[in-house]
């Protein structure tokens, strides 16, 4: 009968408490210098972030102004009304938008109310003056951008109510202005009391001449229009190339906020 012999080798010894303590605490410490090496990344991480953020906002800003440029440029822009030519349709400091793609296609219909370039012959209207300052002209250039501030070039606003090849002339025993003969039925304008303050603006017959329109603001007693401009007659129309746009919506304030009516007086 054999006995089992005791074995002597330390694989068999059964293991110690503080072995397995010693590598717990190794596997501790381990997880903790691994756990502080993520925090650490990440926190890294997240600065690098920030920092890029910080870096891109200027890129940001430069794009935005440029996409605003190109669109205002080429599509639409909005104007600020620098005066009360065009009461009621249109009040000091509204917001307008002017599409500036409609005329490439189409073109410019009597009572569709259009901002354009005056020509040399006309003088500003409420037009606002250019500053001294450098630095505040190129504030006020870029708010006239945006319709935060009135341009400074001579841009103006009125009504078409004749096209070129078409007779005008004021007025009719109620007070209307005539196109080819035929009053006008305007709507727009201040009412009554307006149309009687006609009868003394009356305005010899103008031809107007091809390629050109001949423009009024809605507000006729307060308007230095066709009527005045380049000192009346033939010199009064403004040449179709000079228009800018078709005036659409009041952008702003939010209580003005409708679309531009473009009623057709000679309808």
């Amino acid at each position: 009968m054999v006995e089992s012999v005791p074995s002597e080798s330390d694989d068999d010894e059964p293991e110690r408490d503080y072995d397995r303590a010693a590598d717990d605490g190794e596997s501790a410490a381990d997880s903790s210098d691994s756990g502080s090496e993520r925090a650490g990344q990440h926190r890294a991480g997240r600065r690098q972030k920030q920092r890029s953020f910080w870096k891109e906002i200027p890129i940001l800003i430069v794009v935005a102004l440029v996409l605003a440029f190109l669109i205002q440029h080429f599509l639409a822009r909005v104007y600020m009304i620098p005066s009360g030519s065009m009461e009621q349709t249109l009040q000091i400091n509204d917001r307008i938008l002017v599409d500036k793609v409609t005329y490439e296609f189409s073109d410019v219909e009597p009572g569709d109310v259009v901002v354009f370039k005056g020509p040399q012959s006309w003088v500003p209207e409420g037009a606002s003056q250019g500053s001294d300052n450098a630095f505040v002209g190129f504030l006020r250039s870029i708010g006239s951008v945006f319709g935060l501030a009135p341009p400074d070039e001579k841009d103006f606003v009125k009504r078409v109510v004749a096209t070129g090849g078409q007779t005008v002339s004021c007025c009719d025993e109620r007070g209307r202005v005539e196109v080819d003969g035929e009053s006008l039925d305007e709507p727009y304008i201040n009412g009554p009391d307006d149309l009687t303050r006609l009868a003394n603006q009356e305005f010899d017959e103008v031809r107007v001449p091809e390629d050109k329109v001949w423009v009024l603001g809605d507000n006729r007693g307060n308007s230095c229009d066709s009527r005045c401009q380049g000192e009346g007659g033939a010199d009064g129309a403004v040449p179709v190339d000079n228009i800018i746009g078709k005036a659409r919506l009041i952008v702003l304030p939010p209580s003005r906020w409708s679309t531009i009516s473009d009623t057709d007086p000679q309808q």
